[in-house]
């Protein structure tokens, strides 16, 4: 099946629509007067323009949980960090997750070493309530600093929402991170007490841990805690002459009971978690949310635009290292339990994630174009052997789709399927554009902006536009902006993160296309801007087209600036084993630049390399490699521990020194 680019490729039934939380709320919005609408675009409209309606209707449709009232929703409407929130209140974001109760599966863990496990509400609030009451007899105070280098196991969501329960702020580095890596962000938090998981084990692998974290000990000197889970076993002991317990010990707690255990709920303003920016040019920021921003922007996006609810399952394929393990967590905000998957997603099998989803009665599956890119180039049709009868939506994130990807889930897993596509950021732990089930789905369309997001997209001369390619942004502030980043003296670096090339709003660092309904595409990185006579190009369109040519399996491009406004843009692509490159593969890919795209589109120069070098998380290193081709040294571009394979980058500084002199 060809599809292309907006394309309807399936509508709600009106059944769907009317047993979502989204149509739920607009009646109960009509039911108490607040105000009357009619779809989903109307919705976005009321929310952006009366903000502090929007925000006080949320707290109130979602119950929150606050030793006080508020005084106020929100101190400004002007787009500039301090923005206060919910100012008064005082709440707990692990309350509101375990505020739900009975034996459904609150999480279901598997991993390439173990079956699937399962853990009910009641099981998680006795096993979370055991470790809060050990670290406060270990003494850990509101506003410690706990950290965890752990996998995506049930053991580091039982220590997060524990950190979380009493008060203590957390932050995750994952434990397949270089030992630099974690450095750089560990040794910005300074950490009181640290979980740290003796190893983990990825395509079959067992890595040892042990002595690299015994290392990295002796460089945090704040840590005076311990807390070692043993997860792939015979390993060393740690060398440090820290406090090392194991986490039986702490576990092991008498469990106080519901009604005995008290959450520390906070200020507005007391962090929640310190989550970390991707690091690829630097030092990683490290940025702190507050609670009630999390909460409730969380209890909106969830509940409301993926659409989740109590007895649902939700599976987002992630490491701990990236800020999807935390909104995998705050899915369970709404009820709905929480798949969790330990190690590579194509081990043993190359459908391993479709077993899983089979085996938990997952609703909601979640992946990147890159996973869907090797469900095809092996094959993979997941309908043909698993189960998939409570499956019902599909998140597809971390990277822009493409059309193909849409049509692939509806002609190999489902054809009656909810598929969405979102794009936000660790920044705001959320997302800008998200999906609503009220509407349609369009191939490789975002639905929609979410719900608060004054989102626009600016021409070069500043004009707000429609159906053009503009730079992404938001005029208006919403709950979960950052408190602040950490050794960020007078919001400097947040402030020209976000805030220092066009005033008065928040500069996301996308380009985005919104079109006369609504939906939006997002076209990559802005600062990974390419720039031929004038015109910006994004480069996502570009990888959609060079990546369809038969043949060539990844790509990635960048412009060059070569001094008196000269400029040179190489496309390097991989290829399939067995092509080779030659004329005839060059002319398909640029007359399928120049047709799909435009002339100015098509490269300076087309280079095959080994391979295209990624972070952890998935991001192509555009603008490290753009920096290598200039000149800079690698140590000033790039953090090789938050990389997927350092050596991919040899490439491109050999090429520099042989081609760029």
């Amino acid at each position: 099946m060809t599809v292309q680019e907006g394309d309807l490729l399936w509508t709600p039934s009106a059944e769907f629509v009317a047993d979502s939380n989204m149509q739920k709320l607009m009646k109960w919005l009509d039911k108490n007067k607040i105000v009357s609408v009619n779809n989903y675009q109307q919705l976005w409209q009321w929310s952006v323009q009366e903000p502090t309606a929007f925000w006080a209707a949320m707290w109130r449709h979602f119950d929150v949980i606050s030793d006080s009232p508020y005084t106020e929703v929100m101190s400004q409407t002007e787009m500039r960090p301090g923005v206060r929130w919910f100012s008064g209140s005082r709440v707990n974001f692990a309350e509101h997750i375990l505020r739900h109760k009975g034996g459904h599966p609150a999480i279901s863990a598997m991993s390439e070493y173990e079956a699937l496990q399962k853990i009910s509400w009641d099981e998680l609030a006795i096993q979370v309530r055991k470790l809060a009451t050990s670290l406060r007899a270990m003494g850990i105070q509101p506003g410690d600093k706990i950290a965890a280098v752990l996998p995506n196991r049930i053991e580091t969501v039982v220590a997060m929402l524990a950190s979380i329960s009493i008060g203590a702020v957390w932050s995750n580095a994952a434990p397949e991170f270089g030992s630099r890596a974690i450095l750089d962000r560990l040794g910005q938090v300074c950490p009181r007490l640290v979980f740290f998981g003796d190893g983990y084990q990825f395509n079959g692998k067992r890595f040892d841990r042990a002595e690299v974290l015994s290392d990295l000990l002796s460089d945090l000197p704040s840590v005076e805690i311990v807390v070692r889970i043993d997860i792939i076993g015979d390993c060393a002991a740690f060398k440090t002459q820290r406090s090392v317990l194991s986490w039986q010990s702490v576990i092991d707690a008498a469990d106080p009971g519901e009604a005995e255990f008290s959450f520390e709920r906070v200020a507005h303003d007391h962090p929640l978690w310190y989550v970390f920016s991707s690091g690829t040019t630097g030092l990683p920021k490290a940025i702190a949310h507050s609670h009630i921003g999390v909460l409730i922007e969380m209890l909106k996006f969830m509940h409301l635009h993926m659409n989740l609810k109590p007895g649902d399952n939700s599976f987002f394929y992630t490491t701990t290292g990236w800020v999807m393990f935390n909104l995998v967590v705050g899915m369970m905000l709404t009820g709905a339990g929480a798949i969790l998957y330990d190690g590579s997603p194509v081990y043993p099998e190359i459908d391993t994630l479709w077993r899983l989803c089979d085996e938990s009665g997952a609703t909601h599956f979640g992946a990147s174009p890159t996973y869907v890119q090797l469900m095809e180039k092996n094959k993979v049709v997941p309908k043909a052997h698993y189960n998939l009868d409570r499956l019902n939506t599909v998140l597809v994130g971390g990277s822009p789709s493409t059309p193909a990807t849409f049509s692939w889930f509806y002609e190999n897993v489902k054809d009656d399927l909810w598929l969405t596509s979102q794009s936000g950021g660790t920044e705001i732990a959320s997302a800008f554009v998200a999906a609503t089930p009220t509407q349609g789905v369009y191939a490789a369309e975002i639905q929609a902006r979410a719900l608060g997001m004054a989102l626009r997209s600016l021409a070069d001369d500043g004009r707000a536009v429609t159906d053009e390619v503009g730079e992404l942004v938001c005029d208006k502030p919403f709950p979960s902006m950052p408190l602040f980043f950490l050794n960020d003296p007078d919001n400097k670096r947040y402030w020209e993160s976000y805030f220092s090339e066009i005033p008065g709003v928040w500069r996301h660092g996308d380009f985005i296309k919104i079109n006369s309904r609504g939906g939006c595409y997002i076209y990559g990185r802005s600062d990974a801007t390419l720039n031929r006579y004038g015109v910006r190009i994004g480069t996502a369109e570009i990888y959609r087209t060079v990546e369809s040519v038969p043949g060539v399996t990844d790509s990635l491009i960048v412009c060059v600036e070569t001094g008196s406004d000269g400029f040179y843009m190489p496309l390097f692509i991989t290829l399939k084993d067995g092509v080779e490159m030659n004329a005839n593969l060059e002319k398909k890919i640029v007359e399928a630049l120049k047709s799909q795209c435009s002339p100015r589109h098509v490269p300076d120069e087309i280079i095959v390399a080994p391979e295209i070098p990624y972070t952890l998380t998935g991001k192509k290193l555009e603008v490290p490699v753009r920096k290598l081709l200039k000149g800079a040294k690698l140590d000033d571009v790039a953090s090789i521990g938050s990389m997927k394979n350092p050596q991919s980058l040899d490439f491109y500084i050999q090429f520099s020194q042989r081609n760029m002199s």
